[in-house]
Order: C-alpha cells, then sequence, then structure tokens
C-alpha cells in the first residue's frame, strides 16, 4: 500500500520522501503554496512574491501602501487546507513586522470570511497558525487571504520574509479502490 501511494505521488510530480512534520508524525503535512497562484495587495519594487517564496529569512516581502496589507493565493480547485506559517522577525525588522494579523478564506476575492484573527508580539522565526476545526478537519477553500492589519510601533508598511501554506499528507493522495478479488487487486496500483 504505500508503494503504490509512492508510485502515485511521484507520478504526480510530488516528492513522496519530503514529508513535512516530521516533529507530528501522526500529523504529516505537505507544502502546497507552489499550487496557488499569489498576489500582493502593494509592494515596493524587488521585494514583492519572488522574496516571499525563495524560502530565504534574509529577504522579505515590503509593502508600499495603505492597511491592511494582503497577501492572496488563490488555488485552481478547493484544497484542504491545515496551517499557516508565518515568519517574521521582530528583531531585524521593528516596526515593519506585523502584530495584527487576519487569516480570511473563501472561494473567491467576493466571499472572504475570517477565519482567524491572532495577535503577534514581537514575533522571532515561524509563527505557525493551525487552520482546522474543532473536530480536527482541515477548512477547505480556493482562496486564503493573510491580511497584516497593524503593525507594531504603530508602522505602516509591513515586512513578511516568508509564508507557507499545509495541507494534510492523506488529502493530497487518491482514494485507493478497496479491491476485493485477486484478479482485479492486480490493477490497485499504477505502475
Amino acid at each position: 500500500l504505500i508503494r503504490c501511494h509512492q508510485t502515485i505521488m511521484s507520478a504526480a510530480g510530488l516528492d513522496p520522501s519530503g514529508v513535512l512534520g516530521a516533529d507530528a508524525p501522526e500529523q504529516k503535512k505537505r507544502s502546497i503554496g507552489h499550487l496557488a497562484e499569489w498576489s500582493l495587495s502593494s509592494c515596493k519594487q524587488g521585494f514583492g512574491v519572488a522574496q516571499l517564496r525563495d524560502g530565504l529569512t534574509t529577504t522579505y516581502w515590503q509593502s508600499d501602501g495603505p492597511q491592511p496589507h494582503l497577501v492572496n493565493l488563490q488555488f485552481p480547485k478547493k484544497m484542504d487546507i491545515r496551517e499557516i506559517s508565518i515568519y517574521a522577525d521582530y528583531a531585524a525588522d521593528e516596526s515593519y513586522t506585523p502584530h495584527d494579523v487576519s487569516i480570511r478564506a473563501g472561494t473567491s476575492y467576493h466571499d472572504l470570511q475570517e477565519v482567524k484573527k491572532l495577535e503577534l508580539t514581537e514575533p522571532d522565526g515561524w509563527v505557525r497558525i493551525p487552520l482546522q476545526s474543532a473536530d480536527g478537519r482541515p477548512l477547505r477553500a480556493n482562496m486564503i487571504q493573510v491580511a497584516v492589519l497593524s503593525n507594531h510601533q504603530n508602522g505602516r508598511d509591513t515586512h513578511l520574509r516568508l509564508i507557507e501554506i499545509f495541507t494534510s499528507l492523506a488529502s493530497l493522495l487518491p482514494p485507493m479502490v478497496p479491491f476485493t478479488s485477486d484478479e482485479c487487486a492486480a490493477f490497485g496500483c499504477v505502475r
């Protein structure tokens, strides 16, 4: 069964060995940010989506406009979203560091609903924001919006160094067909 899932993941262009979240084996997760189309409410030249997505904590997105500052992630289909992680560094960014952040979800820009609001107090590193219901089911949405409502020290523009969005590993795998006969079970795995 595991070999079948690894084969299916490889055929889909996913790396079966690159499972994130080894610290919580029962909640394995995978980054799905590469599947989304990213857009920003504003940015200074040279400090845009590319810097937000480059995987380096030394680069950052810098907004250039009125608050709220928005990061929009639009997926081509509804996705199960388990967590959003934001990397912020108060020591380096001071008044550019986000303080009040709102996470909104929906099917498009027109029906976004706030699903989580949090206050960051001098963050230093990854801030993990779980997006699941009380019964443990992940949030399902076509669009996620991260809104920076205010900054530390009443700063105007904001710096976000990285944003990662995760789904549970199981939601990326196709459902296995429960074959009962030996003749059909031979076709249960794609080679």
